[in-house]
């Protein structure tokens, strides 16, 4: 099969190809399931019930799309207690795909009202630190090599707690999960400017972040939330920063208009996207080809798209934005960089942008098998039809009772 592309020349095509080649996404097992905002929910009939339809719906989205292979899971939300992680494992090999970073839950249980890791009682605070530590020991027995933490710690007062304490506590916390670590095991520490403290949240930058996880030990590094910044932050600072420092682990890929409001990807603004990506591939060109490993993950409440076709739509703008970084001439953009030519080198980025690579997509899709509009191909395949009669059954017979329905 040719590898040319219309509108595209021969070596654009090939760098579009070779970028989607390397570029997989992990979806988030809590975005295939009923969600909602402080005020309520819009439950849909085709929401998974627990981790076996959430596998299942994982699957889906990696069967037609072939860029989504692992699935995060939340500890609490995914293994209640007595759950087998072999089972869990077994579960997901059926679906197609395997577990990918394992989330703990700290901030649901009423001891963390005041904080888990920062929490000035150290009872809370021991609870905090057990959780990840069995969160860790689930890692290893599903062979997930990411651990993710966010925290909701901070304060919404002032003077409520020393803050200088909660840091110092905090530290203390990330460095004991940290000696608990395999050698192929990786922490990746979150951070949020504000809520659900209101004050100041205990993480609330990438570079408090960044201190944290440094301190914590060489297998901890930053997550970066995309969602998680004030509106006018540049993030593909942070992300150009993190990666000089070698600590950039990971993502969490949504939107936002006014915060974290977990938009599908690029349904705001896919400019910014287009160049945090940008940031990435000029780094691999800095290091002669050599990408950094950092896992890409989806964080997105779709809470009145349907399931499945707000994941795959999110999946296929990602693919599209990152191709189309690639598209940079990295060595012609160093070149009106070095010269001071200021238009030359913003429209490298502003063209390559507009670029149109749907084409090179499709093609990399025959390639692999999968169907050129895997939105498409999940409108036609009758899935979601038939999850939806056999969940509304099966929630029917457990009795679980939805107040609202949104088809």
């Amino acid at each position: 099969m040719s590898i040319h592309s219309e509108g595209l020349s021969d070596n654009q095509s090939e760098r579009v190809l070779a970028a989607l080649d390397q570029f997989q996404i992990e979806t988030p097992s809590w975005g295939y399931a009923d969600t909602g905002t402080r005020f309520g929910k819009f439950y849909q009939p085709a929401a998974a019930i627990n981790l076996g339809d959430k596998l299942s719906d994982a699957g889906q989205v990696h069967r037609l799309t072939g860029c989504c292979p692992t699935v995060a899971v939340h500890v609490l939300w995914d293994f209640p207690e007595g759950s087998d992680p072999a089972e869990v494992v077994r579960q997901a090999e059926q679906s197609g795909v395997t577990i990918g970073a394992i989330n703990p839950n700290v901030f649901q249980n009423q001891q963390y009202k005041l904080g888990s890791f920062g929490n000035p009682d150290a009872t809370a605070r021991q609870a905090a630190l057990q959780h990840c530590l069995d969160s860790i020991a689930i890692a290893q027995q599903v062979g997930s090599q990411h651990i993710s933490l966010w925290f909701a710690d901070g304060t919404s007062y002032p003077g409520q707690d020393n803050m200088r304490s909660r840091k110092r506590r905090f530290a203390e916390g990330l460095q004991q999960a940290h000696d608990r670590l395999s050698h192929d095991q990786m922490l990746l520490v979150e951070y949020k400017p504000f809520e659900p403290a209101f004050y100041q949240t205990d993480i609330a930058d990438w570079g408090m972040a960044y201190l944290l996880a440094k301190s914590a030990g060489p297998q901890a590094k930053v997550l970066v939330d995309t969602g998680h910044h004030y509106l006018a932050q540049n993030i593909e600072q942070i992300v150009a920063w993190l990666l000089d420092e070698q600590m950039l682990g990971g993502f969490h890929f949504n939107d936002r208009r006014y915060a974290d409001d977990d938009l599908t990807l690029g349904s705001i603004d896919p400019y910014q996207v287009f160049r945090i990506f940008h940031e990435i591939h000029s780094y691999a060109f800095d290091q002669r080809g050599v990408y950094p490993e950092i896992a890409y993950m989806v964080d997105q409440s779709h809470n009145l798209k349907p399931k499945l076709e707000a994941m795959i739509q999110t999946v296929m703008v990602a693919q599209e934005l990152y191709a189309k970084a690639a598209l940079v001439d990295h060595a012609a953009l160093v070149v009106h960089q070095s010269n001071g030519d200021i238009v030359a080198a913003e429209r490298m980025l502003q063209r390559a942008f507009t670029t149109d690579v749907n084409d090179a997509v499709v093609t990399w899709r025959r390639q692999h098998g999968l169907p050129d509009d895997p939105l498409d191909a999940l409108r036609t395949s009758g899935y979601v039809e038939q999850a939806a009669r056999e969940r509304s059954e099966r929630r029917d017979a457990l009795g679980i009772v939805q107040a609202t329905s949104y088809a």
